[in-house]
């Protein structure tokens, strides 16, 4: 069963993402005002979820990274030292380990976002190779408040010694089989499959089938 809170801060953040894009595109004052309402209920959800003040959220909602018509894209750096293994950082905020990576800045490409990345809490610089994966972040494990959609490099480094950013406790590599307890949530899915990935030279992506499917009629022209 899948986590209830975690379940609850997804339906928020869909909301949300509806009142957005139907303020950003409301006809009239009263579909504006409908999407306010909208954005209300969205925060009045998180905020029970959190234990929050409502005044808070709503606060947080009007800002970024909620302030979106898309999911966020959180990007991970997958490098692996001539041996098999693969780098992990220590986070600083709750001491789990994870590949280097977080949120894409605007301005930046994803592999630009995951160099970034890399550099900040790992100190090293590289060259991204391939694509190892694209992965949602609800059936992957993840706990975020959002929608993250995780985009995995593969990047490979001239010099593998990695130095711990400020945000982070400690930074080395991992074989498979000696992997740290505690992970990052999503981590403990996602590296296992990285490490799959490496070995089989393919890039994965969450399957996808409309076959069958009922999908929305909105944009289709009417018979």
């Amino acid at each position: 069963m899948p986590d209830l809170k975690q379940a609850l801060y997804l339906i928020a953040d869909e909301i949300r993402g509806i009142a957005t894009l139907q303020k950003r595109f409301a006809e009239n004052v009263y579909l504006a005002a409908h999407a306010d309402e909208l954005m209300a209920l969205a925060a009045k959800v998180a905020a029970l979820v959190d234990e929050n003040d409502l005044a808070v959220v709503k606060e947080i909602f009007s800002a970024e990274p909620w302030l979106r018509f898309s999911p966020a894209i959180g990007v991970d750096a997958a490098v692996f030292n001539p041996d098999g293994e693969l780098l992990l950082i220590q986070r600083r905020d709750n001491g789990r380990w994870a590949m280097p990576g977080g949120l894409v800045e605007i301005g930046q490409t994803i592999a630009e976002g995951a160099l970034r990345e890399l550099w900040e809490e790992a100190g090293l610089r590289g060259r991204v190779v391939r694509l190892l994966g694209v992965f949602d972040g609800r059936p992957w494990g993840s706990q975020s408040k959002v929608h993250l959609i995780h985009p995995v490099f593969l990047v490979e480094c001239a010099i593998l010694t990695p130095s711990p950013g400020i945000e982070c406790l400690d930074a080395r590599f991992f074989s498979r089989d000696a992997l740290p307890a505690e992970m990052h949530t999503g981590h403990e899915l996602r590296v296992p499959k990285c490490f799959e990935l490496y070995a089989q030279c393919e890039t994965y992506f969450d399957p996808a089938d409309s076959v069958g499917a009922e999908m929305p009629m909105h944009q289709r022209p009417k018979a």
